[in-house]
């Protein structure tokens, strides 16, 4: 997927398990942050001119009000069901709010961070996060892979958290 043109979306949700026993104030921040780091994960392996950011796409929003849609708005509730699989046809919105995307770019996939759980590791307090991940190819309206990444374990929710989801989501999508 490296040498694609690909659209990766804000990432959506925010779960943190009950047994971790951590607690977030803002839960958009820990979103955010982890926008932030998949970006900077994804130019650390050289992928900046060819993946297309949350960043752009909320630029080409601003250029583009009328005919796009706001990349934080996105109907992405379809895509955190565990009934997802491969082969799923996009439903509306989506489908049509992804399509106006890939008109406004040279992408033909959509990768989506759908959402970073917040799971206990089993050992004392410590936790770690993992992102579910969809990708989709806009073009036929379906499905192509859904994934996991799990970050390293952590004694606290902080910033080393979403970093080491985003440093081995970089790595998936440059492995060779």
């Amino acid at each position: 997927m490296a040498a694609q043109h690909v659209i990766v979306t804000p990432a959506y949700a925010l779960v943190i398990a009950p047994d971790v026993g951590w607690s977030v104030s803002r839960p958009t921040d820990v979103l955010r942050t982890l926008d932030a780091d998949i970006a900077s994960a994804l130019d650390e392996k050289g992928l900046k001119g060819q993946w297309i950011l949350p960043t752009a796409l909320v630029q080409s929003f601003q250029r583009n009000p009328t005919y796009a849609t706001d990349p934080y708005k996105l109907a992405m509730e379809q895509l955190r069901s565990p009934s997802l699989v491969i082969g799923s046809r996009l439903a509306e919105p989506l489908a049509s709010q992804l399509r106006t995307m890939i008109a406004l770019t040279d992408a033909r996939y959509v990768l989506a961070p759908v959402e970073l759980t917040i799971e206990h590791t089993g050992t004392a307090h410590d936790g770690r996060g993992a992102l579910r991940l969809v990708l989709m190819d806009v073009r036929t309206s379906d499905v192509r892979w859904i994934g996991r990444v799990e970050g390293d374990a952590s004694a606290a929710m902080g910033p080393a958290v979403t970093a080491s989801v985003a440093a081995k989501l970089a790595d998936l999508a440059t492995a060779p």
